[in-house]
């Protein structure tokens, strides 16, 4: 596994959880501190901390210490990222597709195993 590939594994990863999709919505308003963000939830404050790292390892946030505080705020590149890995997927299954109905439209038109055409079978009736 390449290291994109596992940049893509820790962006999908981090997105998974709902508290962490709440805590990105959160910083997408605005920065916040980790203390502001642990009193939205009902988890303890290092519990919220482990969260805040998952996100910020994926890329989604960042933190920045002020003071006492420590502030966190969305990556808006990291959400288009985590768009270019979705539609890179998208493509290559839809290329997929096209490739499989193409093989099956071919099998359609080409002669069926007793080496007739392949609708010729359909249109005859039950006694052949």
């Amino acid at each position: 596994m390449d290291e994109a590939d596992r940049a893509v594994d820790q962006l999908f990863q981090a997105l998974a959880d709902a508290t962490r999709r709440d805590m990105l919505r959160r910083c997408v308003r605005g920065e916040l501190s980790v203390s502001r963000l642990a009193a939205a939830y009902p988890m303890s404050f290092a519990a919220v901390q482990k969260h805040v790292t998952v996100l910020e390892r994926a890329g989604l946030v960042t933190k920045e210490r002020r003071g006492r505080e420590q502030l966190v705020r969305t990556d808006p590149g990291a959400v288009a990222r985590a768009r270019q890995a979705l539609d890179a997927l998208e493509s290559a299954w839809r290329a997929r597709v096209d490739r499989m109905s193409g093989l099956l439209s071919e099998d359609d038109d080409g002669p069926d195993a007793c080496g007739g055409p392949a609708h010729a079978r359909e249109r005859k009736g039950p006694d052949g």
